[in-house]
């Protein structure tokens, strides 16, 4: 086994700084085999996961919800769309999120009402 005291002053065996991860499975599901920052890379993620999960329920409730509102508006006899409503959501998400924003308002309505 070979030791190296990197220009950091850390200690490297076999050309590995400390703290890495000796088997490479951290660097294959994180990018990188630093041990400590494979750990807080899984963290971050567990917390995107968790985010997603929220985000898809969301997505879910809000499609149905959107989904009930116009069965109810064309039961009455209204019209399948409100324009001006969809324009104001729109501009809600382009003031917010900019472009990407729109583009995500756009697939939110879609999910409601379906295609055009």
């Amino acid at each position: 086994m070979t030791d190296v005291v990197e220009s950091s002053g850390s200690l490297a065996r076999n050309g590995r700084p400390a703290g890495a991860d000796p088997t490479g499975a951290a660097a294959a599901r994180t990018g990188t085999d630093d041990a400590a920052a494979a750990e807080r890379i899984g963290e971050i993620r567990r917390r995107i996961d968790e985010i997603d999960s929220t985000l898809i329920a969301l997505w879910q409730e809000r499609a149905a919800l959107s989904q009930e509102v116009g069965a109810t508006r064309m039961a009455s006899g209204g019209t399948r769309l409100v324009l001006s409503r969809e324009r104001e959501i729109l501009e809600r998400f382009r003031a917010e999120l900019g472009a990407d924003g729109t583009q995500l308002a756009l697939l939110l309505l879609r999910a409601g009402r379906g295609p055009l």
